[in-house]
């Protein structure tokens, strides 16, 4: 099972050569492809032979290319992740909004339950009441809006009562770089289980291209939050960035076995499209958090 985060941080040529990925600085390093589940390349003065990116596409190893400030700005994916992709597209396009606003509610509950137990982690306990009320408050689909209502508070807990997340600071530079790592590994699981990404169970934003990532990654943006909450965030660098990207080897539990979150992303992910398609909402998997 492919388990390494690749982090290419400086000039260098990137190629393939029987079965390895080759990384050509002032030293050769090979890396085989079967142990690699992302790439990220970080610096615009690297390099990459279209041999090494049709390879890493074959093999379902998720790409990502960062900008000249060495943020996150697109990745790789491949048109058709899986031998079945056409009838999986038509089950998408079928799936029954009703089917959809439930699984909705089960994702958006566990979030806040994740929330929840974070905050009451940080001995946080009114904060921690306030969102279990706002948890048995949910209505199918979250009409009411409680996942709003429970960011609010939760962020106003971790980062201060100013705290926004629309203001331009460290904080929110982490959190963006934390979630999308996070969504380039649900977008990963998505095509590779034969799915497309621009549609939705919820998110239905016609400029997202990952409304399905984006509604499968929610119970999981926590993960990001607890280390960025750790973090001293005087200066968003390089050490911070590889941080977040090491968010990818947590171990959480999964139906009483521990498994890297890659692993784990990849059996819940699964779980909501058996969910989908069989119209049972008791087949959706969670993990347990073992931070």
């Amino acid at each position: 099972m492919s388990w390494r985060i690749v982090v290419i941080s400086s000039r260098a040529k990137l190629d393939f050569q029987m079965n390895y990925l080759v990384i050509r600085k002032d030293s050769t390093v090979r890396i085989h492809l079967s142990e690699i589940s992302t790439l990220i390349i970080e610096s615009t003065a690297v390099s990459v032979t279209a041999y090494l990116l049709s390879e890493l596409v074959k093999r379902k190893i998720k790409v990502i290319f960062c900008d000249e400030k060495r943020n996150p700005g697109s990745e790789l994916l491949a048109y058709y992740g899986s031998h079945d992709t056409s009838m999986k597209v038509r089950k998408q396009i079928s799936w029954k909004p009703g089917v959809c606003n439930l699984v909705w509610t089960e994702i958006i509950s566990e979030k806040i339950r994740n929330q929840r137990d974070f905050l009451e982690e940080l001995d946080k306990t009114k904060e921690a009441e306030l969102l279990d009320q706002y948890i048995r408050e949910i209505a199918p689909g979250d009409e009411t809006n409680r996942e709003g209502h429970a960011a609010k508070v939760y962020f106003n807990a971790l980062f201060g009562m100013d705290f926004t997340r629309t203001a331009e600071n460290n904080t929110n530079a982490a959190l963006n770089y934390g979630y999308t790592i996070l969504l380039s590994a649900f977008n990963r699981e998505i095509t590779s289980s034969g799915y497309i990404t621009q549609i939705g169970i919820f998110h239905d934003n016609m400029f997202n291209q990952f409304n399905l990532g984006s509604d499968l990654m929610e119970p999981f943006r926590p993960l990001v939050d607890q280390v960025v909450y750790h973090m001293d965030l005087t200066e968003f660098d390089q050490d911070a960035k590889l941080q977040l990207v090491d968010i990818l080897n947590t171990k959480v539990e999964m139906d009483g076995r521990i498994h890297h979150l890659n692993n784990a992303i990849r059996i819940y992910c699964r779980s909501v499209f058996d969910a989908l398609n069989e119209e049972d909402i008791s087949l959706i998997r969670f993990y347990k958090n073992e931070l």
